[in-house]
C-alpha cells in the first residue's frame, strides 16, 4: 500500500477494533484497585495517556518513508516500556497485549524481516518485564519451593506469550498473503480483461480488412467489369445491336456473381455460421452451395466417432467454408474431396482439389489462406498446404481433441 494506512483506508477493519479492544483492557486493568499498594493517582493518569497515546497512533500508521517507519516504532516501543516498568501494579500483566498490537502493526508496516525483529523484540521486552517485576510492600517471606514454582510459572506465562507472538505473526502474515495475491489476481484479471478487449478489437479490424479485401477482389472486380460492359453496350447499341446484346447478357453474368459475393460476404460476417445444425449438415449445405455455383458435387467422406464441441466446430466450418470458396473462386477444379474424421486423440480435416494450383512460394500472403492456418493454430493444431501448378491442391488439417479425466 502507498499511502498511509488510515482508519477509512484500513484494509482489514476487524483488526483494528481488535486493537481498541486489548487498548480498552489494557486501560481497564490501570483502574483495578490493588490490594498490594495504595492507589497511585499520578501513576495511573500517566499511563492512562501513555495508552491513549499509544492507541492514537494506530489510527495513522506510516508504509512509505523508510525513516519514519522506524522513528514511529520506536516511539511505539518507548510507550510500551514506560507503560510496563512505570506501572508496578500486578493488574499489569494485561499490558502484554500491548505487544500483540505492536506484532499486528508491524506486519502492516514492515516485510518479513522487519516483522520478524519486531515479534522478536516483544518476546524480549516481554521477558525482562517479568524478570524485573517488583515484589509488592511489605515484602513476603517467600520459601525456596515457591520461589521455584514463581520461576517455572513465568517461564511457562513467557513461552505461551511467545507461541501467541508467533501464532499472531503467522496469521497476519497469511492474512496479509491472502490480501497481496487477491489484490495480484484482481490487477491481473484486469489486464487479461483489457487484452481481450485488445484482441476483440484486432480480430474485429482483421475481420473488416478481410471483408474488405474480399469485396475489393470479387465485387469490386465483378463491378469494373460489368461497368465496362455496359459501357461497351451503349457505344453498340446504334451501330450493332446484336453484338451489344452480347455485352448485356455479359454484363446479367457478371451482376449475378457480384450479388453472390454480396451474400457470401454477408454470410461470412455471421456470429453463428451453423444456425443451430450439426457441422455434418453445415458440411452438406456447403457441398450444396458449391454444386448449385460450380456444377461440382464434391465428395465427402464424414467419420465423427468422437464428439467435438461448439468452440471447435465453428472453426472446422469456416476453414472448410473458406477452402469451398477459394475452390470456387480460383482452382478451376472439376473434382474436389472432403475428409473429416476423429480418432481418440485428434481431428483430421483433408479438403483436395484437381485444380490448377498455385506457386506456394508466391501464394504466401493470402487473406483467405492465413485465415484458416489462425483459425487452426488458435485450437492448437497442424496446417498444411501442399500445391504446385497444376496439379491441385491439398488442405490438411489436425487438431488435438480436448481430454477429460
Amino acid at each position: 500500500m502507498n499511502q498511509p494506512i488510515k482508519v477509512s483506508n484500513h484494509p482489514f477493519r476487524f483488526l483494528l477494533y481488535l486493537e481498541w479492544i486489548l487498548l480498552v483492557v489494557s486501560a481497564s486493568a490501570v483502574l483495578i484497585p490493588s490490594h498490594f499498594q495504595r492507589f497511585n493517582n499520578q501513576s495511573t493518569e500517566l499511563t492512562i495517556l501513555s495508552l491513549l497515546v499509544f492507541g492514537l497512533m494506530g489510527l495513522r500508521l506510516p508504509t512509505k518513508n523508510k525513516f519514519i517507519k522506524v522513528i514511529y516504532t520506536i516511539i511505539e516501543i518507548i510507550l510500551i516500556i514506560f507503560i510496563s516498568f512505570y506501572n508496578t501494579k500486578p493488574s499489569g500483566r494485561f499490558f502484554p497485549f500491548l505487544y500483540l498490537v505492536l506484532v499486528i502493526r508491524s506486519c502492516f508496516i514492515f516485510q518479513i524481516q522487519g516483522r520478524l525483529f519486531i515479534t522478536s523484540l516483544s518476546l524480549i521486552l516481554f521477558i525482562f518485564s517479568i524478570s524485573q517485576r517488583k515484589p509488592p510492600r511489605p515484602p513476603i517471606q517467600i520459601s525456596p519451593a515457591l520461589q521455584e514454582r514463581l520461576l517455572f510459572y513465568n517461564f511457562v506465562v513467557a513461552l505461551l506469550f511467545g507461541l501467541a507472538l508467533v501464532f499472531v505473526l503467522m496469521l497476519m502474515n497469511t492474512i496479509l498473503s491472502e490480501r497481496e495475491s487477491r489484490e495480484k489476481l484482481a490487477i491481473a484479471n484486469q489486464k487479461l480483461r483489457q487484452y481481450a478487449l485488445q484482441i476483440e478489437n484486432q480480430a474485429t479490424l482483421e475481420e473488416r480488412n478481410r471483408i474488405a479485401r474480399e469485396i475489393h477482389d470479387s465485387l469490386g472486380h465483378s463491378l469494373t467489369a460489368l461497368n465496362l460492359q455496359l459501357e461497351t453496350a451503349l457505344k453498340l447499341w446504334q451501330s450493332n445491336p446484336e453484338k451489344a446484346q452480347t455485352f448485356l447478357a455479359r454484363a446479367k453474368e457478371l451482376g449475378s456473381k457480384a450479388l453472390q459475393d454480396v451474400r457470401q460476404s454477408v454470410s461470412t460476417m455471421r456470429s453463428h455460421p451453423l444456425q443451430e445444425q450439426s457441422l455434418e449438415q453445415g458440411i452438406a449445405n456447403l457441398a450444396e452451395s458449391m454444386q448449385r455455383t460450380t456444377g461440382i458435387s464434391p465428395i465427402l467422406k464424414i467419420n465423427l466417432s468422437h464428439s467435438i464441441s461448439s468452440e471447435m466446430t465453428n472453426p472446422i466450418y469456416r476453414i472448410i467454408q473458406e477452402s469451398f470458396t477459394n475452390i470456387c473462386k480460383y482452382a478451376e477444379a472439376t473434382e474436389v474431396k472432403l475428409e473429416l474424421r476423429t480418432t481418440d486423440t485428434d481431428l483430421y480435416l483433408i479438403v483436395e482439389d484437381n485444380g490448377k494450383g498455385f506457386d506456394l512460394r508466391q501464394n504466401t500472403t493470402g487473406f483467405g489462406q492465413q485465415s484458416m492456418r489462425d483459425r487452426t493454430l488458435a485450437l492448437g493444431g497442424k496446417f498444411n498446404i501442399n500445391s504446385t501448378p497444376g496439379s491441385g491442391c491439398q488442405i490438411r488439417v489436425e487438431i488435438p481433441l480436448p481430454r477429460y479425466s
